[in-house]
């Protein structure tokens, strides 16, 4: 039997890295995956790759920041797959950066809306459709930045991913009696788009490896299978976790 075998899972941010890496591994464990982000062709080719292996997704492209694509998002998944079981909440952008005082108003509002008030638009819809069948998973995607570890010019993302983990504690708090699971994630430096944006060059990508302690950053999948354990029965009776999946760099000083 496969993970996640009838189960119907939204992951957000699906159009690369971790949330791409992660729609696939859902799909092949057997989750029907309701896959969404702003880029609709990307999506597309998603469906198609996920379909091709023999697995089930449909694409709903939007903006993670709109209470409108929120409840859409949800919708599509009691429309089309009767339910929702599962939602990894993964999207988000390094947003405004740079030294405090240079960092504007708009921008840092911008960084918690698409990280942090996402997440709370997510659940708001979210959960009552997990409780609706028994109870689900929610999986947040935060970050080791502004949990463990302090790096300059990231102010408004450690802010907003910091929150995550507030948020999952507390959902988990509230809704843990009603058979929902809520867990954070929070990765190290993993290959993506977003990742090599800021590790642009072979020193900076040498550099960032060698802060972790298993001297690499990790592939997109790895982070992936971490949140198929949250996904599924495997983890469950965990809730309310912040589970660093981040090769050792919070503990890491060589």
């Amino acid at each position: 039997m496969k993970a996640l075998d009838g189960k119907v899972a939204i992951v957000t941010g699906a159009s690369s890295g971790i949330g791409r890496a992660a729609a696939r591994l859902f799909a092949a464990e057997g989750a029907r995956v309701v896959a969404a982000a702003r880029r609709q062709e990307e999506l597309e080719d998603l469906v198609v790759e996920i379909e091709a292996a023999g697995g089930t997704a449909v694409a709903l492209a939007g903006d993670v920041t709109d209470a409108a694509y929120a409840a859409a998002l949800v919708e599509t998944a009691q429309r089309r797959f009767g339910g929702l079981d599962v939602a990894f909440n993964n999207a988000g952008t390094l947003g405004a950066m740079g030294p405090l005082e240079e960092v504007s108003l708009e921008g840092w509002r911008d960084t918690l809306e698409t990280n942090l008030t996402s997440a709370f638009l997510a659940a708001k819809h979210q959960i009552p459709a997990m409780i609706a069948r028994g109870g689900g998973s929610l999986i947040f995607t935060s970050t080791f930045v502004g949990h463990s570890v302090g790096l300059p010019g990231m102010a408004a993302y450690a802010a907003g991913k910091a929150g995550l983990v507030g948020l999952t504690q507390v959902l988990a708090a509230e809704y843990g009696a009603q058979g929902v699971r809520v867990n954070a994630i929070l990765p190290g430096g993993t290959d993506t788009p977003m990742g090599r944006s800021v590790a642009n060059t072979p020193e900076t990508q040498a550099f960032v490896a060698g802060l972790h302690a298993l001297k690499r950053i990790a592939a997109p999948e790895e982070i992936a299978r971490s949140a198929l354990h949250l996904a599924s029965e495997a983890s469950s009776f965990m809730t309310g976790t912040a589970m660093l999946v981040d090769g050792g760099v919070s503990i890491c000083r060589t």
